[in-house]
């Protein structure tokens, strides 16, 4: 007799759960479709101009470290003016990848505090990694 009981117990259950599952059938919310993902902006991998004469630059960012006025006559900033923000931070990350400053950088901080005395911003989705 326990195993009807059990039997039934199973069916009841399985009957409610059904039930439960569809209570909401004419009212059912429609689901959304996830969001499109953010369009993919291809990055430059070379730098436009020579690298090598952004060594210059380091002389900058020491000034800029110490909280010292940068002369007018910099030569860094001049290179970076020609080119649009992505262009100018492919070029320093390619200097900086490259040891090309020759000082030790805190990269996040150092490569944005570099473009923004410059008049560049980095762009939302670039990264510089070492």
């Amino acid at each position: 007799m326990a195993p009807s009981k059990l039997v039934l117990f199973l069916a009841l259950n399985l009957a409610l759960l059904a039930a439960a599952a569809h209570a909401c059938a004419p009212y059912c919310p429609t689901p959304t479709p996830p969001p499109p993902p953010p369009p993919v902006v291809p990055t430059p991998s070379t730098c436009s101009i020579d690298t090598l004469k952004l060594k210059v630059c380091a002389n900058v960012l020491n000034l800029l470290k110490l909280n010292l006025p940068v002369p007018e006559n910099e030569e860094c900033c001049p290179l970076l003016s020609g080119l649009a923000n992505l262009d100018a931070s492919v070029c320093l990350c390619t200097a900086i990848k490259a040891e090309i400053l020759g000082i030790k950088l805190n990269v996040p901080v150092d490569f944005t505090l570099l473009l923004n005395q410059c008049r560049k911003t980095c762009p939302d989705n670039f990264t510089c990694s070492i």
